[in-house]
């Protein structure tokens, strides 16, 4: 079987204080869908862990409106490390997540009403296209994105849309985000000083941006959930960019993977190992199916030149009504085929208003 790539899953996001940074995700970017929430302890991880394993609690949270969720982690073995400087525009991994809106207008005023830390007006893109940056209080940046594909109409932002990822040569990560993960369609490529940018730490400096999207549609049970996606690179040409976990490790606070959802895991690590991108960690080394607590798969990691990791979840069991006990089995289904909107719809019985 071919890999099938779903669309972004989630983003995960290490944060200082789980409960208060999820109830802040509900507020305010309506992260209220609980797909799973768990205590235990990263055994796999060791190779971005160094080499220890580390207690945890982490969830999976979604937004109605469609897009990717959030992966939410903290450590709880150790005290997590926050970054020691400013995370500048063009460092090396995830700068900022993307994020989906339908109305641009409306979630800027929505979060100028609530206060939130708007580091930047509406501007355009280099495309022409709307958007915005806006801080949450763990110095993590998401940028606002206006699309027009959504899931439901629920609330007027959506979850993830994509990444702005900082890298050291752009021809090299394209290895791995135009040939693996198919983000063929090159929307633009420009050199200079962006109006943009003028207000988010680094931005002032002279930058590649390459901004990426798939030309296919994506394929599997919830591509008509994640929508399309991008990715924007950035390489930084006036500065030499710092490494974002530098001094630091997988789960500390900050943008710590960007995970996407397939199938073919089996397909995948053959073509990540033959174009120089072996799997960094492989679940199904130890088991066939990992236990996730309300959820089951197998998952894996590579790490692009940068360094930015790179999740892929082949997914076998969610729970869609867990008060009647509902789990879907998605073994037993043709893997390229979209799961009904109506069964998708169910997801919102796991609705939280606070953690």
């Amino acid at each position: 079987m071919a890999k099938i790539i779903s669309g972004i899953q989630q983003i995960g996001v290490g944060v200082p204080d789980f409960k208060e940074a999820w109830n802040w995700y509900i507020k305010h970017f309506k992260m209220n869908i609980r797909i799973f929430e768990e205590e235990a302890v990263a055994e796999l991880m060791l190779p971005h862990t160094e080499g220890e394993t580390r207690k945890r609690v982490a969830a999976l949270a979604i937004n109605m409106e469609g897009g990717g969720g959030f992966e939410i982690w903290q450590h709880t073995g150790k005290t997590p490390a926050l970054k020691e400087k400013t995370l500048m525009a063009g460092d090396l991994g995830i700068n900022y997540a993307k994020m989906k809106t339908r109305c641009i207008e409306c979630t800027y005023k929505e979060f100028k009403k609530e206060k939130l830390d708007l580091i930047s007006e509406i501007h355009t893109n280099p495309a022409g296209e709307k958007h915005f940056f806006v801080r949450d209080p763990y110095e993590n940046i998401f940028e606002f994105v206006e699309s027009d594909t959504y899931f439901t109409k629920k609330n007027s932002n959506g979850g993830a849309y994509g990444a702005v990822i900082g890298v050291n040569d752009i021809e090299e990560s394209m290895k791995v985000y135009s040939d693996i993960l198919g983000y063929d369609e090159v929307v633009f490529d420009i050199t200079g000083h962006f109006d943009d940018f003028k207000t988010i730490p680094g931005g002032h400096e002279e930058i590649r941006r390459v901004l990426l999207r798939h030309s296919k549609p994506r394929k599997g049970a919830f591509s008509k959930m994640f929508g399309p996606t991008e990715i924007e690179l950035l390489q930084v040409k006036t500065r030499k960019p710092s490494e974002i976990f530098e001094g630091r490790i997988w789960g500390d606070p900050g943008f710590i993977h960007l995970c996407f959802d397939m199938n073919g895991i089996d397909e995948l690590r053959e073509e990540c190992k033959s174009k120089g991108f072996p799997f960094t960690v492989d679940s199904q080394r130890d088991n066939p199916s990992f236990d996730m607590g309300e959820a089951a798969g197998s998952f894996a990691y590579i790490q692009a030149p940068e360094g930015t990791l790179i999740e892929f979840v082949e997914t076998h069991k969610i729970p869609l009504l867990k008060k009647l006990g509902w789990y879907l089995n998605l073994q037993k289904r043709a893997p390229e085929k979209p799961l009904p909107k109506w069964m998708l719809k169910t997801l919102g019985m796991s609705k939280v208003s606070h953690v």
